[in-house]
């Protein structure tokens, strides 16, 4: 579904003279559909930068990031129009950041239907779906009208999770999903992850915690001083 070829990112930094800092250079990736990739390494390596970059929040440097589209029409998301990027977004590709912004006092529910009434759903359809969308991620019922301000971290990732699957994407990207959780939340946060994998949708997902992310993947892209090595579940298992 995705093929990534020599893709890098530089960073200029304009308070420092326009010095150019390497994110990461010369990475190559494919990605399967229905399988579930992780791109994984230290604090710094790079990881939320790649993802970024694939999904166009940045502008990559230089390389190619293919995608293909349910039709079978090829994108390069590195080069694409904006105008491209944000259809693609609209009907194909979702993405998590590892950070929830909170909407003030807007409640779960109404999160989840804003996202579709925004899109042309009606609002009928749209409440039925959230409530399926809320369940799948195992958000209780008693939390639906209330705000996400009072959810604790594991609960405002599902919900962020839900919110991006509202739209049916076939390619996810998740940006460190687990940061900043307990254990415990951390957990349920990966059996929600690996539910969606078993629905058939693509996903890459970054992490830093290592024997986690791997327990879950089905091929791993380890990133390191801006440089890639992909190994098969096969390798790491």
């Amino acid at each position: 579904m995705v093929k990534v070829e020599n893709l890098s990112k530089e960073f200029i930094m304009h308070i420092r003279n326009d010095a150019q800092i390497e994110g990461f250079e010369g990475i190559c990736l494919e990605v399967e559909a229905g399988t579930l990739t992780a791109v994984t390494g230290p604090s710094g390596c790079g990881k939320s930068s790649l993802l970024k970059c694939i999904y166009r929040t940045y502008t990559p440097t230089g390389g190619h990031v293919w995608y293909t589209r349910e039709n079978g029409e090829q994108t390069d998301l590195a080069t694409a129009e904006p105008w491209e990027i944000i259809e693609l977004r609209k009907q194909e590709i979702g993405y998590v950041s590892q950070f929830f912004s909170v909407i003030p006092r807007v409640s779960a529910m109404d999160i989840l239907v804003q996202t579709q009434t925004s899109r042309g759903v009606e609002e009928k359809a749209a409440r039925e779906k959230a409530e399926e969308y809320l369940s799948c991620v195992g958000i209780s019922k008693s939390l639906w009208d209330m705000y996400p301000a009072t959810f604790s971290g594991g609960e405002k990732q599902r919900l962020n999770i839900a919110n991006a699957l509202i739209t049916k994407p076939r390619f996810l990207l998740l940006d460190e999903p687990t940061m900043g959780l307990s254990v415990k939340m951390a957990r349920i946060v990966y059996q929600t992850i690996e539910q969606l994998k078993k629905r058939g949708i693509t996903i890459l997902l970054s992490g830093q915690d290592v024997a986690k992310t791997l327990a879950v993947s089905d091929k791993a892209l380890f990133l390191e001083n801006g440089r890639g090595s992909v190994l098969t579940r096969t390798q790491f298992a």
